[in-house]
């Protein structure tokens, strides 16, 4: 058993093909991820037409500006089981107002995680102080820290607030040192591992569109890291998303 945690299904050239490769590589449940209210419909289209593939409905902070209005109703739809992704990206941008545009739509969309008692995908990076001050704002909020690329102090006090981390093909990469630390100390009931396809593909698959069956080779890679198998390393993954997001083959 193996969960693709995060992937972004809609945006590949073939969806049905990647999800037929997938699950001839042992993999048993996909989580389709919304970014914008563009994307969505195809989003939860997947979802809708595959009993293993499940869906989000947030906006990702590179969209915070655009419409939020709409993420609320689709919480409704059975087969949405988290807000996001979401979160903060100042990466990309130090315009404060934009930054200031970032926490509005993420502290709306944790609000949303906890009044319809969802977990929440959230998405972080240069932004640790801003993040975490938000998620403790909203005390009981479960989720993930997808893809994550951050600090160990960080991903400790995320741990600390209930949080999982959930680790991407970046561990494969040379100079992913940081990733590989935190990949080898986060416990184990609280690790997820994704592809966030069709981004950031694995070793030996970097250069390639990133698709759910590579999540073999960061689980394989991340076993070895941990000094354990794959298949118990997948089955334990596969339990953690179970538990988080109340879904799952």
């Amino acid at each position: 058993m193996l969960i693709d945690s995060h992937c972004h299904l809609n945006y590949l050239d073939d969806p049905e093909d990647a999800l037929a490769r997938a699950r001839g590589n042992g993999v048993t449940s996909c989580l389709c991820i919304s970014v914008d209210e563009a994307g969505f419909p195809d989003v939860k289209r997947l979802a809708s037409r595959h009993c293993d593939v499940w869906a989000t409905a947030g906006v990702h902070p590179d969209a915070a500006s655009g419409n939020l209005d709409w993420i609320e109703a689709e919480l409704a739809d059975e087969r949405v089981v988290a807000v996001g992704e979401t979160g903060l990206d100042y990466f990309h941008s130090d315009d404060t107002l934009i930054q200031a545009r970032q926490r509005e739509a993420f502290s709306l969309q944790l609000g949303l995680a906890v009044k319809h008692a969802l977990p929440v995908v959230v998405h972080t990076r240069q932004a640790e102080k801003d993040t975490l001050d938000l998620l403790r704002a909203y005390s009981g909020v479960a989720g993930v820290l997808h893809c994550f690329t951050e600090s160990w102090a960080m991903a400790k006090q995320a741990l600390d607030l209930g949080f999982y981390i959930s680790i991407s093909g970046i561990v494969t990469f040379k100079n992913a040192e940081n990733v590989r630390e935190v990949a080898a100390r986060v416990p184990t009931d609280r690790l997820l591992v994704e592809t966030d396809a069709p981004f950031l593909a694995p070793v030996p698959k970097r250069g390639k569109p990133n698709e759910p069956a590579f999540v073999t080779h960061t689980t394989a890679f991340l076993a070895e890291l941990r000094e354990t198998t794959a298949e118990q390393l997948g089955e334990q993954t596969s339990r953690n998303f179970v538990r988080l997001f109340g879904c799952g083959v």
